[in-house]
């Protein structure tokens, strides 16, 4: 299982037939997250012409934008299209308009908000987060230095190692790899070890 997001909050910016157009974007996983991001940028920018918003929530499915005031659908739903366009789930996004005097219009409207989600999307850098497995591997110290090649070499990541009489490891691994990864460590230690599962989390892939 996986998904797409951005890594960080982030901005960027551009000018438009003197208007000035800045695109704020940050990763969120609640309404409570994306509504206190939203009221944030528009405390900040009290006193711009707009300040156009929308969002997506993995929870629930949640899609929601506000034209903040620009003619309906020139605004909000180019701005939701983009992160729908992207794959985007788990992130708001505010586009702050300064109106330079030019009208632009309704297809100007759509092409700008477009473009500013967009380029605060490439600044927030879309990266894809895969469900891992928790695992944990109780092993002889005779068998650890095997154990702690073998899971990077699975795509996983040790996160803890306790040395006591044994040696216990504490790793995730792509939940998509789990039942690959226990085959092998079947084998590798001829059937000698095995993992337990300790929950999942979802992370950063390594390909990212």
């Amino acid at each position: 299982m996986e998904y797409k997001t951005v890594a960080h909050e982030a901005q960027d910016e551009f000018v438009e037939k003197r208007s000035r157009f800045i695109g704020y974007i940050k990763p969120v996983t609640t309404q409570e997250q994306a509504t206190e991001f939203i009221a944030e940028i528009k405390t900040k920018h009290w006193d711009a012409a707009h300040n156009v918003s929308a969002y997506v929530l993995r929870g629930g499915g949640i899609q929601r934008y506000s034209d903040d005031g620009e003619p309906q659908g020139t605004a909000g739903i180019p701005t939701l299209d983009v992160l729908l366009k992207e794959e985007l789930t788990d992130c708001a996004v505010v586009v702050t308009r300064y109106f330079g005097g030019t009208k632009l219009g309704a297809g100007g409207l759509v092409r700008a908000y477009t473009r500013a989600a967009k380029v605060a999307v490439d600044a927030g850098k879309v990266i894809t987060m895969t469900l891992f497995a928790k695992l944990k591997v109780e092993c002889d110290y005779s068998f650890y230095g095997k154990l702690a090649a073998f899971v990077p070499e699975s795509d996983g990541v040790i996160e803890d190692t306790l040395f006591a009489d044994d040696v216990t490891v504490l790793f995730r691994v792509p939940n998509a790899e789990l039942e690959t990864f226990r085959a092998k460590l079947a084998d590798l230690s001829f059937g000698q070890f095995e993992s337990t599962k300790t929950g999942g989390i979802f992370d950063r892939t390594n390909k990212n």
